[in-house]
């Protein structure tokens, strides 16, 4: 396991600065590593593909398009039920039938989604929002030793940091490589207090 301490910044521009200065400092460039952290429970909510690689295709496929079809049949009527008293045009009453059948799609395909993802990956992404604390930002990492690693927290500190950490984690190919953004960091501060 490597030592690891990192600060967060609001932008890139910021981070890279301070990555310069840690350059400045010693450190190797494979030693630094960049990379932003998005806002909190947006890392347990799987991506828009993987909803389609979590269940076989055969018996969704016509399911997810029944749902669709489903949606955009009861759009279009409550639409056309909606228009047609308050207006004798033809036109409004298709224009609002065509308006109702898209939203009972786009609802259809929600539907959908949320019965083809697994109720235990469902309530991850539920809670995932409570749970996690790490604000978002560009977070620049640094591979550092028991002897340096006060001279980065320095340099980061001096650079504007606006949140220091300090990690025990995998460092391959100049990255941090086993990062998890649900784990809650764990203040230098707090853990220069504990070790002092």
């Amino acid at each position: 396991m490597s030592l690891i301490v990192a600060g967060r910044f609001t932008t890139f521009a910021a981070a890279q600065s301070a990555a310069r200065q840690l350059f400045a400092q010693g450190f190797l460039e494979e030693d630094v590593s960049l990379f932003f952290v998005n806002p909190r429970g947006q890392h347990a909510h799987p991506a828009a593909d993987s909803l389609h690689a979590v269940a076989p295709i055969s018996g969704h496929a016509a399911q997810s398009n029944r749902w669709g079809t489903f949606g955009a049949a009861a759009g279009a009527v409550l639409g056309l039920a909606i228009c047609a008293p308050l207006t004798a045009s033809f036109i409004a009453a298709v224009t609002a039938a065509g308006i109702g059948a898209y939203a009972g799609a786009l609802l259809g395909g929600r539907i959908q989604a949320y019965l083809a993802t697994p109720p235990n990956l469902r309530e991850r992404m539920r809670h995932a929002v409570h749970h996690e604390t790490r604000d978002s930002g560009v977070l620049v990492a640094v591979h550092v030793s028991l002897d340096n690693q006060e001279r980065a927290a320095r340099s980061l500190n001096e650079a504007g940091a606006l949140a220091l950490e300090r990690a025990t984690g995998q460092w391959r190919q100049g990255r941090w490589a086993d990062f998890d953004p649900t784990v809650p960091p764990t203040p230098l501060a707090e853990f220069m207090q504990r070790h002092a």
